[in-house]
């Protein structure tokens, strides 16, 4: 058994650091679901079956989840999975989540 086994982990995140971050917790058990709008960010052209290299491994063992969150449907089933989580990690901006209704405190109030 791993340590994190039955945590379940939102991931926001883009680029490296909360990618990278989010892999080490799925590393050591937690279930990771990235929830994600695309997959844009490339090194160099590399790729492999349609994918950017560098997104299939820094986003290794973490399921996906693709929504729009401008969107008030997918925005609905992301707030159900937020309901159950108990990590989440973004990167955004700072405003950025509070402007999407998903800053501390409104996730707060659904978890």
């Amino acid at each position: 058994m791993k340590p994190l086994e039955g945590m379940l982990v939102l991931d926001f995140s883009q680029y490296l650091a909360g990618p990278s971050a989010a892999l080490r917790l799925a590393d050591l058990g937690a279930r990771v679901i990235k929830i994600e709008g695309s997959r844009p960010m490339k090194l160099h052209n590399l790729e492999s079956m349609g994918d950017s290299v560098l997104f299939q491994t820094i986003n290794r063992n973490k399921e996906s989840f693709c929504a729009d969150l401008k969107s008030p449907e997918d925005m609905a089933m992301v707030k159900k999975l937020i309901a159950k989580a108990d990590v989440m990690i973004e990167n955004f901006r700072p405003g950025i989540m509070k402007k999407m209704g998903l800053d501390y405190e409104s996730v707060k109030a659904i978890n």
